[in-house]
């Protein structure tokens, strides 16, 4: 259940019907776990997005496993799932789901119309990024990807000179708006087999068109990205959405989609969307 979930008699009737369906539908209860990699596809196209591990009221794609850690009481990689950890991985290599790190720096996994409310607000960071907006070396990156195309992390810190602090500080720079994207790839490693590593690519590498139903602008599109994220988690606590997305959200954002229609609030303190 998300943060400050309410008891007893302060739950109102509209509210508990809304977090049992919100139970159903982000998969919060073990009988309704994900049992196969397709499943966890078709969960990305039933709520639009994931989180990877549950941190909030966002659905979440390991949240969805109900399987033990693979070290209990672990942190990081300790703490996701025993068998499925690299669902992880798999999921963002299926053609309908698209990885990004727009939670905040954290991996969000965007059904394909999902990517359209999002799309005008990394092009709008892409553009900020080319024009040196985020830092000398996040420009350099940028330019480098838009001349070579999508390019392995090596590569990248070869080409450009790079240690892999200063990559690293570019890319999660970068990524946490949309600017770039990574994606795992697995090359031939030095001592003979594979070993695995990230390709980078622009976000218009990526998403070469812009999706015809696309907000006008990153105005509009944060505030669709913030009802899509209502739509997927049911129904949250409305002091948690301003933490969900990478953008701070105007100060009467949620006010204005309440008295657009597009949110409403079920009990106060809580959010809800009209589908």
């Amino acid at each position: 259940m998300p943060p400050g979930h309410p008891r007893g008699d302060d739950v109102s009737p509209a509210l508990a019907a809304l977090l049992a369906e919100r139970e159903a539908a982000c998969r919060l209860a073990p009988d309704r776990a994900l049992d196969t990699l397709d499943d966890a596809e078709n969960f990305v196209a039933e709520r639009g997005m994931l989180t990877l591990t549950p941190d909030c009221a966002l659905p979440s794609l390991f949240g969805a496993c109900h399987e033990e850690p693979y070290r209990p009481g672990g942190h990081g990689f300790a703490s996701w799932p025993k068998t499925r950890w690299w669902w992880g991985f798999a999921i963002g290599e299926r053609a309908d789901v698209h990885a990004a790190k727009l939670h905040r720096g954290k991996t969000l996994y965007l059904s394909t119309p999902t990517v359209a409310a999002f799309d005008p607000l990394c092009r709008a960071a892409l553009a900020r990024a080319d024009a040196g907006e985020f830092g000398a070396t996040a420009a350099e990156l940028a330019a480098f990807l838009d001349t070579a195309g999508p390019t392995p992390i090596d590569d990248v810190k070869r080409e450009l000179g790079l240690d892999a602090a200063s990559l690293r500080a570019a890319r999660d720079r970068l990524e946490r708006v949309g600017a770039i994207v990574s994606r795992g790839m697995t090359l031939p490693a030095a001592q003979g087999g594979e070993r695995e590593t990230s390709e980078l690519a622009r976000w218009d590498q990526r998403f070469p068109d812009a999706p015809a139903s696309a907000p006008r602008g990153p105005d509009e599109a944060l505030a669709e990205a913030v009802v899509a994220g209502v739509l997927a988690a049911v129904v949250a606590p409305r002091a948690e959405v301003a933490s969900w997305f990478s953008w701070p959200l105007p100060r009467d954002l949620l006010s204005r989609l309440c008295a657009a229609g597009h949110l409403y609030e079920p009990q106060p303190g809580w959010l809800a969307a009209r589908g």
